[in-house]
């Protein structure tokens, strides 16, 4: 792990309508400033309920919310316009509530490794044994973590969040899930922003196509796989590169600032 993946980062659990109600005042051409205050405004009865310390859970949603939205680091600008151009324009051939899950958990991914790791995990396990158990998850973060209670605390915490944005629903035993239905993705440009997305936490930078197109992390989403050539095509961000005779690797370019 580099020294930005090994921090957690993501240690709350935020509903999908609170990244929403975000990405609307963006839309509505809002200044920093007053996004924060109407976040605030927003979640003072939804969390921290009474509360005004700083440090509260309330702010550190909002960070989180700001950090994926508002301001993303400095290679995910590019990102983030694009996905806030998707959730504006809504032409897509995907529902607009499941569009919603798709933009959001590709940025999710892109800002917060953390949250990434957690959905590999579920990924795999689901991918593997058809359910997965919130104890098989823990013990796995934990062994590329630590064992510390912030550790635990969070991949809970972003383990709700999952189930809260209906991505995973309870089984009859406690604490296992199953996978919710996969929202299909074939527009060919959203098929790219996601990937793109999912190569930011990539140390390299860079994936074989077809590793992309059954990433775990990206388990809540079924690709229709696109040739390597149309990908590049229609992505600004994308590259690739030929080895062999079957060997394409897709990887990220390097960009000027949005």
């Amino acid at each position: 792990m580099t020294q930005r993946t090994a921090k957690v980062g993501y240690s709350q659990r935020i509903r999908l309508e609170w990244f929403e109600h975000t990405v609307n005042l963006i839309l509505e051409g809002n200044e920093k400033t007053a996004i924060n205050v109407a976040l605030q405004a927003f979640l003072r009865d939804k969390v921290s309920i009474g509360g005004s310390a700083k440090g509260c859970n309330r702010d550190k949603i909002i960070s989180i919310l700001r950090t994926v939205w508002l301001t993303p680091r400095k290679e995910l600008e590019i990102l983030r316009k694009r996905g806030l151009n998707f959730l504006a324009d809504r032409s897509s051939l995907v529902n607009p509530r499941d569009l919603s899950v798709v933009i959001h958990w590709g940025m999710v991914t892109a800002a917060y490794p953390f949250w990434s790791v957690v959905a590999t995990q579920t990924g795999r396990l689901l991918k593997l044994q058809g359910f997965a158990s919130a104890s098989q998850i823990q013990r796995r973060i934990r062994e590329l973590y630590g064992e510390r209670e912030t550790v635990s605390r969070a991949t809970q915490r972003v383990l709700r969040t999952y189930f809260d944005w209906g991505v995973l629903q309870e089984t009859g035993t406690k604490g296992v899930y199953s996978a919710e239905a996969a929202i299909a993705v074939n527009d060919p440009q959203l098929i790219a922003w996601l990937v793109e997305a999912s190569l930011h936490v990539r140390t390299n930078r860079s994936a074989p196509l077809k590793e992309l197109f059954t990433n775990p992390c990206l388990f809540p989403i079924q690709i229709k796989p696109v040739a390597a050539e149309n990908l590049v095509a229609v992505s600004p961000g994308l590259d690739l590169f030929r080895h062999g005779l079957d060997n394409e690797l897709i990887l990220l370019k390097k960009q000027i600032r949005a």
